[in-house]
């Protein structure tokens, strides 16, 4: 019943949001979340959410692939698997094994620019949680005995995801072609050759460099008060000396492009052609004020959903196009990637398509997107913060990546406010600007005996 309100609730205000409404009236998201730092620098961010007895508790180190040294790629992702291993006081494994006894679920990521760990359960395991992952962010024990193994598996894991998916390795490719200065071209699992090489004094010196309390954000989303949160974190993380002050973050800039490029990869495998196109573009870091905001509403006119341009005139109308639609990484600390991609419909080619895609990006330079499509775009985006309201886990996600990415929580909570003031002029200049094919790199997945359409 109180699932089914709030779902009510958040339809209602999804209305409410079908005409255009002013920036003093849009909702704040997350408006209940506050933020506190412990002594040794731990920042704390506490969001509330007592429809259910139920906590999200997520670590987020700053710090990912893109701030590894030349030659250790992936030494951040292996960590990340490395600090499942145990502690002197709690052997490896024992830490999942509580969760799953205790009918919980966890899991870790790692990204160019963090990496997280995550907990969701009842609300009593809190301080348990907080006591497992404070003794691990202070007491990880590694020994070459297990360096080896956990080395294969990242290797396997490669294997797996990306040197067995052709799609996989053309993004990969196509990254590679897109940031030639910065470290977003390498992969965040990292260059198997380097990945191989990976050892004990590398993982120590990450662990100790990074995985200090003043480089970490906690958030805690769920059945929870601030003074409950404080307590704990006081009594746990708060515990935890400081090792080591990290060095600032720093992403190399991309020289300005001069010729678009292309990359094909063609295998066996592969039964379905398909392309992609990536722009370098800014994210909300690296942009001029409003040119953030800006591209995510050009991304949702442009590839959105079924309503759609991309969706509309090539799968709908032309039927060109199995399926089309377009992203933009927005949350980078560096310089991003705004991107297009598309499968041919039936015997359809990847000329046609691309043909159709140039189109479209033409009817965009030359006539510009509308009011009424950035409006409705502002509507899509806003709403999506009312849905992702309904999860404690959305709500530490989403806050986690804007804060690790150099946002304060003021300006998270503010987001719908800053979509609500972009005019369509902005979109407008943006696409101009940074819809330049010279900025771009085009990649064609296709089987072996196939040919690129360049």
């Amino acid at each position: 019943m109180i699932r089914s309100t709030a779902r009510a609730a958040a339809f209602a205000l999804t209305l409410a949001l079908m005409a255009p409404i002013a920036s003093a009236e849009t909702p704040k998201f997350a408006g209940n979340a506050t933020t506190f730092a412990l002594d040794n620098g731990l920042q704390v961010v506490v969001i509330p959410d007592h429809r259910a007895p139920i906590v999200t508790h997520m670590v987020w180190y700053r710090a990912g692939a893109a701030d590894e040294l030349p030659g250790e790629s992936g030494v951040a992702h292996f960590l990340e698997h490395l600090m499942f291993k145990g502690t002197k006081d709690h052997p490896e494994g024992e830490f999942s094994k509580v969760i799953s006894s205790v009918g919980g679920n966890e899991n870790a990521f790692t990204t160019d620019d963090v990496t997280a760990y995550h907990q969701t359960v009842a609300k009593q395991y809190l301080p348990l949680m907080m006591q497992f992952e404070a003794d691990r962010m202070a007491n990880l024990i590694l020994t070459d005995a297990v360096i080896a193994p956990e080395r294969d598996v990242i290797l396997e894991e490669r294997r797996m995801r990306i040197d067995n998916e052709p799609g996989a390795q053309l993004s990969e490719a196509v990254r590679s072609a897109l940031f030639q200065n910065s470290r977003y071209g390498v992969p965040t699992i990292g260059w198997p050759e380097e990945m191989a090489k990976l050892d004990l004094g590398a993982a120590l010196s990450w662990y100790n460099r990074y995985y200090t309390p003043n480089n970490a954000i906690l958030i805690v989303a769920g059945d929870v008060t601030e003074d409950e949160v404080r307590a704990l974190a006081e009594d746990t993380y708060g515990k935890v000396p400081r090792r080591f002050d990290p060095p600032p973050r720093f992403r190399a800039g991309e020289p300005a492009p001069l010729a678009a490029r292309t990359v094909t990869l063609a295998d066996d495998k592969v039964t379905q052609p398909s392309m992609q196109r990536v722009y370098l573009v800014p994210s909300y870091a690296t942009g001029a004020a409003g040119e953030g905001p800006a591209l995510d509403i050009l991304s949702e006119i442009l590839g959105g959903g079924t309503t759609s341009r991309l969706y509309r005139n090539l799968v709908v109308d032309q039927a060109v196009a199995a399926g089309a639609g377009a992203f933009y990484r927005s949350n980078s600390l560096g310089d991003t990637m705004f991107g297009f991609y598309g499968t041919p419909r039936g015997d359809g080619t990847l000329a046609g398509l691309e043909a159709a895609f140039d189109a479209e990006i033409a009817k965009v330079l030359a006539d510009g997107v509308t009011a009424e499509e950035v409006e409705r775009a502002k509507r899509r985006l806003v709403a999506s913060t009312v849905y992702a309201e309904d999860s404690a886990q959305s709500l530490a996600q989403a806050l986690g990546t804007a804060l690790t990415s150099g946002e304060t929580l003021a300006a998270a909570q503010d987001w719908p406010a800053t979509i609500e003031a972009v005019t369509v002029d902005d979109v407008n200049a943006a696409a101009r600007k940074y819809l330049d094919i010279r900025r771009s790199v085009t990649g064609y997945l296709v089987g072996s005996s196939e040919q690129s359409p360049s």
